[in-house]
C-alpha cells in the first residue's frame, strides 16, 4: 500500500517535471522520505539515479532537437562531474552518524542533509516564483581565462550540493550557462538536462564503489511511473501558462519545504 502511495507520487513527480522542466524533480528526495519512509541519505542515493535518468532522456529529446551544446556540457559538467564522485565517494562515507552537538542537542547526519535539503528547496522555490517569463538574454562572451575558471568553480560547486543532498541543481546550472558561455535559453535548458543527468549518475557510480546497497527493482518501478509522468507531462504543457505553472509550483514547494525544514529542526 505504501509503495502504491510511492508510486503515484512518482507520477506527479514526472508531470510536474514534464510540465514545468527543471525545479519537479526537487520532490524525489521528500516522496523517499516522507511517504516511503526511507532513510534521508539512502533517499539522496536513490535520488540521484532517479534524477540522472530522467534528466538523461529530457536530453535525448532535445539532442533530436539539436538543442545540446555539447562544448558547454563539457566546459561546465566536467568539473561538477568530478565533484559529484569524489563527494559521493569519499565526502559522505566520511560525514559521521552524530555531526554535531550544541547546548545538548544532537544533529545526525540524516538531519544534517535533509536540512540543507530543505534549504536547496527553499531557494529553488524563490527562484521559481521570481520568474517572470521574460528569458536571461544571453551576452557576446569570449571564453577567458577568467571565466573559464568561474565556469569550473560553479560548476564544482553545483556538484557538490548535488553530490550531498540528491538534487540536481538546475536553477543554478541554466544561468551559468547563459551569463557565462553565452547560450540561448532554449540551448542552456537543453544543456543543463545532460549536465544534470552526466553528474548525477557519476554519483550513483560514486555511492556503488562505496557500497551503497540499491534497491534496483524498486527503484525502476518507480523510475518507470515518473518517467510515464514526464511524457504526460509534456504533452500537457503545450497548453498550460509555463510562467503561472511555474510559479504556482514554486509556492508549493516553498510551503512544503519550509514544513519539512520546521520539521528537521524540532528533531534536534
Amino acid at each position: 500500500m505504501i509503495e502504491s502511495i510511492g508510486y503515484i507520487l512518482a507520477a506527479f513527480m514526472g508531470l510536474s517535471l514534464g510540465m514545468i522542466g527543471g525545479g519537479g524533480s526537487i520532490l524525489t528526495v521528500p516522496i523517499l522520505v516522507y511517504a516511503l519512509s526511507i532513510n534521508p541519505v539512502k533517499s539522496t542515493s536513490y535520488s540521484l539515479f532517479i534524477v540522472g535518468t530522467a534528466a538523461l532522456f529530457g536530453a535525448l529529446r532535445y539532442h533530436f532537437k539539436n538543442l545540446v551544446n555539447y562544448k558547454a556540457a563539457a566546459l561546465f559538467g566536467l568539473p561538477s562531474l568530478v565533484s559529484v564522485y569524489l563527494t559521493r565517494r569519499y565526502l559522505m562515507p566520511a560525514i559521521p552518524e552524530e555531526v554535531l552537538v550544541i547546548n545538548g542537542f544532537l544533529v545526525t547526519k540524516a538531519i544534517f542533509i535533509m536540512l540543507l535539503f530543505t534549504s536547496l528547496m527553499v531557494t529553488t522555490a524563490y527562484f521559481m516564483i521570481r520568474s517572470n517569463g521574460k528569458p536571461t538574454l544571453p551576452r557576446k562572451t569570449h571564453l577567458t581565462l577568467q571565466s573559464l575558471l568561474i565556469i569550473a568553480l560553479e560548476g564544482i560547486l553545483v556538484g557538490g550540493v548535488t553530490g550531498i543532498v540528491g538534487a540536481g541543481g538546475g536553477f543554478l546550472i541554466v544561468p551559468a550557462l547563459v551569463l557565462l558561455v553565452g547560450l540561448p535559453m532554449r540551448e542552456a535548458v537543453a544543456t543543463s538536462l545532460l549536465i544534470i543527468a552526466l553528474k548525477s549518475l557519476a554519483g550513483v557510480i560514486g555511492d556503488l564503489q562505496a557500497h551503497v546497497a540499491f534497491d534496483w527493482v524498486f527503484l525502476f518501478y518507480f523510475l518507470g511511473f515518473t518517467l510515464g509522468g514526464m511524457f504526460l507531462g509534456t504533452h500537457f504543457a503545450h497548453h498550460i501558462s509555463d510562467v503561472k505553472l511555474k510559479k504556482t509550483f514554486g509556492w508549493f514547494v516553498l510551503i512544503l519545504g519550509i514544513m519539512m525544514l520546521s520539521g528537521q529542526l524540532s528533531q534536534i
